[in-house]
């Protein structure tokens, strides 16, 4: 399968969020626990035929940068997945030292809303293929959207879709939108936001936060018109796979590649 073909069809990929080294899962960003080696852990997705994978290293301080890198190199010596890295990347020679570690492609949040410019920067020097724009969000108490940036600690004045249509024209290739006050609870996507997002701009959107089921898989795809499902706990702490899943999916009508 071609790369064009696999963005073609809706894909489901794992996401792993790294500390110090571990795999972690938590709720709204909160109390997290650990969910065993990432290495493993991605030796096991790829086997069970996941589209993708996504490593976010949400210590991101720069003593553990080694850490993500050897990371990252393992699993591309024994992964045959693309997969996307991120956390804590604020310049140009990060991104390249990512690429060079083995990712196909790099997550950037924090530094895109500090300086908009560097993901125009890092587009134009690497491939818009390469960036990904990653947006945490939350639905506030009345009712309005704000996108959050320092590991959802830091609330910024924008709104989520404005900014994603801002880097959709800054040039990355993908937005993965995530739902902070979903996350980890197993309650479903934000489907309104997302479909809202999936619908307004041009590039491949991946929605996180808040998979706990089959049916959320579905609705994701279907409801909220959704690219791709970034999904952790449903894999984490459930006996399904992402085959498993990728059936389903096709017996609901969704157009996903089935196995390897």
């Amino acid at each position: 399968m071609t790369a064009g073909e696999r963005m073609l069809k809706k894909r489901l990929i794992p996401k792993l969020l790294l500390k110090e080294g571990r795999t972690v899962k938590g709720v709204a960003f909160q109390d997290l626990r650990d969910v065993g080696n990432p290495v493993t852990n991605a030796r096991i997705y790829n086997a069970q035929g996941a589209d993708e994978l996504i490593f976010l290293d949400i210590t991101a301080s720069q003593e553990k940068r080694n850490i993500l890198y050897d990371i990252i190199a393992r699993t591309a010596e024994e992964c045959f997945m693309p997969f996307t890295a991120g956390g804590g990347v604020r310049s140009l020679e990060d991104v390249r030292q990512l690429l060079l570690a083995g990712a196909d492609k790099v997550s950037v949040n924090t530094a895109a809303v500090e300086h908009p410019e560097f993901m125009r920067e890092a587009a134009q020097r690497f491939g818009r293929q390469c960036m990904v724009g990653a947006v945490d969000f939350k639905k506030e108490s009345n009712g309005e959207y704000r996108i959050y940036t320092h590991g959802g600690t830091v609330q910024v004045e924008k709104d989520p879709l404005a900014w994603c249509h801002e880097l959709q024209e800054l040039g990355v290739g993908e937005i993965l939108l995530t739902s902070i006050d979903r996350d980890g609870t197993n309650t479903g996507l934000d489907l309104d936001l997302t479909r809202n997002v999936a619908d307004a701009v041009d590039v491949p959107v991946i929605a996180s936060g808040g998979v706990g089921s089959l049916a959320h898989l579905a609705e994701g795809f279907k409801d909220g018109h959704a690219s791709a499902l970034a999904v952790g706990s449903l894999f984490h702490f459930t006996d399904q796979s992402p085959i498993k899943c990728q059936f389903y999916l096709k017996g609901e009508g969704v157009d996903v590649r089935v196995g390897q």
